[in-house]
């Protein structure tokens, strides 16, 4: 009731001031506000209705405590005024007043009195230093993040992601983010419109090169060319290269352990079985790494499918997983069950009927266009399946696969040794490719040995056009050297194996010192060259990091490039045709010519516009 009371008799112009400490005597707090020094006696005020607040002391609130402190001695203290929040310290220096001093109630508010004070000390508050806080480290790296997780959030790869770049542009709107906020690359990427199917004849148009690698000058690509790519849009469907390599060495030494004429190398299985078990992994690897690209970037994919010489290696997976069921361990299985067999040839048969039409009367995906060493490819499926089909006893099968592969096999080799003076030769990058021209008859003679049930003289044709084709590459050393590495050098692997297989073959047939040194130097030679290829792909892969460059192959825009627009200057210095059907015009039009249809006449090969003179001007 005291308090109303005093609230009540307070003027009008202290009411915006509340009082919040009426008064605080140093006694009741040890060591509060005073300086035992200083022996000034500060008398307790007279005028009850005088209010000392901290340091200033203001009218018109009374209080009773003061009449209880008559004959306590005040020292001379000093407070500082505090800011009530962080906001008050970024404010103007304040003034802090000394104790001792009292403002007189003349009628004046209290802050117009706080405002002049009669002795002052200036104290300058200095603004809290900013420290490194967690929201601005979590800031910094938003601003600068790192390259890998730039490269994801960079929406130029949305059109070749599974995801459609307006699918993501909706949820980004969704979200809040409206149209202004996105970048003008991010726009461009999402406004890309790419095509169901790509033609050939684009792929003819925008690259060059007998593996349609290189882009031309005149071209553009939709992806950014400064950059490097995220990993699975640089890895092409060639790197099933390595798994072939490697499930064929298995292979080879099965062969090498349980051959006849190779047991006084004493070699044991278990070393087809480590290196089986090598090929699993790889396969696996590989397989995995690829299908995680179908999933992501499924337009890469079909541009790789669309592509007329990348379309074979689509042939490589299958081939590896038919190498892996025929270089199969014996204490794994001894007996595999035939229905594999027809699982696994099921892909062929699809694959072969889609590339085999194209090649009678697809255009510019016929074989006479698209010739290429990498097209055996396509055709040594069909003898690893038929071998493969013969070792389980089966016998209508692996005959129909074997002809198939041998009369599109004489088609390929005929089209590839008689190639046109137009086609371009292939680059020293790709010559090792030329090793594929090995494969397809090796493998073939072995197929139709367990076919025929022995390696008559069929089988033995067969074969000695492989080895005469091994013997002629081999000499020259010219021809497979001074060029960097690259996924194209795993193409000597898989045939050189087959060769040193089909010679193992051939040595049990045929036993005596030549053909069992000739089979046991085959094999040390394409053991020394897969190993080679093995640790130096590792090298390049994770130590060079430059084994998978970006793929500017699938990359092209499905859409010509506009040509250059020229200028009126250079187009009136150089003349255009409209300005030089205009010349025409007024040179050979008559007093009877009465329009510029008439006086140009279509093109002939002696006039770029076949003009047509008027009936002044024939001769006479």
């Amino acid at each position: 009731m005291e308090n109303g009371k005093c609230q009540e008799d307070t003027p009008k112009e202290l009411s915006a001031v509340p009082p919040l400490i009426k008064y605080i005597s140093s006694v009741q707090v040890a060591g509060f506000d005073s300086i035992e020094e200083c022996n000034e006696e500060i008398e307790p005020p007279n005028n009850p209705s005088t209010l000392r607040i901290g340091n200033v002391s203001s009218s018109g609130v009374q209080s009773d405590a003061e009449f209880q402190l008559g004959n306590h001695q005040r020292k001379n203290t000093v407070s500082l005024s505090m800011p009530p929040s962080p906001v008050g310290v970024q404010l103007s220096p304040k003034t802090v007043f000394s104790t001792g001093e009292r403002i007189p109630n003349n009628g004046t508010s209290g802050l117009a009195a706080l405002e002049k004070p009669q002795k002052a000390t200036l104290f300058h508050s200095q603004p809290i230093p900013m420290g490194s806080t967690f929201e601005d480290a979590v800031r910094n790296i938003k601003a600068a993040p790192h390259p890998s997780i730039s490269r994801l959030k960079d929406r130029r790869y949305d059109s070749f992601k599974t995801c459609s770049g307006k699918l993501a542009r909706q949820l980004t709107i969704l979200r809040g983010k409206s149209q202004q906020q996105i970048r003008p690359d991010e726009t461009e990427a999402q406004e890309a419109v790419i095509e169901n199917n790509i033609p050939a004849e684009r792929y003819f148009a925008a690259l060059e090169g007998p593996e349609l690698e290189t882009l031309r000058p005149s071209e553009e690509i939709l992806l950014p060319d400064d950059k490097t790519w995220p990993f699975l849009l640089r890895f092409p469907i060639s790197s099933f290269g390595m798994c072939l390599g490697v499930s064929s060495q298995a292979i080879m030494w099965k062969t090498l352990a349980s051959s006849v004429s190779t047991k006084f190398l004493h070699l044991s299985l278990k070393i087809n079985f480590v290196l089986w078990i090598i090929s699993i992994a790889l396969v696996i690897t590989v397989a995995s790494t690829y299908l995680l690209k179908v999933l992501l970037y499924f337009e890469a994919v079909r541009r790789e499918y669309y592509h007329p010489i990348r379309v074979n290696f689509f042939f490589a997976p299958w081939i590896a997983l038919l190498f892996l069921a025929i270089g199969v361990p014996p204490s794994v299985a001894s007996k595999l069950h035939p229905a594999l067999w027809y699982v696994l040839m099921t892909p062929f048969l699809c694959l072969e009927l889609k590339i085999y039409g194209q090649w009678m009367s697809g255009g510019q995906r016929r074989l006479s266009k698209v010739a290429n060493p990498t097209n055996h490819l396509s055709i040594v499926g069909n003898f690893v399946g038929a071998l493969l089909g013969a070792s389980m006893g089966l016998k209508e099968g692996p005959i129909f696969f074997f002809a198939i592969g041998m009369a599109h096999y004489l088609v390929l080799f005929v089209t590839l040794y008689q190639r046109l003076p137009t086609n371009a030769t292939l680059p020293k990058e790709l010559h090792p490719v030329f090793f594929l021209f090995i494969a397809a008859p090796s493998v073939a003679s072995m197929a139709l040995a367990n076919i025929q049930g022995s390696f008559d003289n069929a089988s033995r044709m067969i074969y000695f056009v492989a080895m005469f084709l091994y013997f002629s590459l081999v000499v020259r050393v010219n021809f497979f050297r001074g060029f960097q590495f690259s996924l194209a050098w795993w193409a000597y692997t898989f045939p050189m194996t087959g060769a040193a297989i089909a010679t193992i073959r051939y040595s049990t047939e045929v036993t005596n010192i030549v053909t069992q040194v000739l089979a046991v130097l085959l094999s040390v030679i394409a053991t020394v060259i897969v190993g080679s290829l093995f640790v130096t792909t590792i090298i390049h892969a994770f130590v060079y990091h430059d084994l998978f460059p970006n793929d500017i192959a699938i990359a092209i825009s499905d859409r010509k490039p506009k040509p250059p627009q020229k200028n009126w200057f250079q187009n009136l210095r150089n003349g255009n045709s409209e300005s030089q059907n205009i010349e025409n015009f007024l040179k050979f039009s008559g007093p009877d010519s009465k329009d510029l249809e008439a006086c140009i006449g279509p093109k002939t090969s002696e006039g770029e516009d076949g003009i047509v003179p008027s009936s002044s001007d024939q001769p006479r």
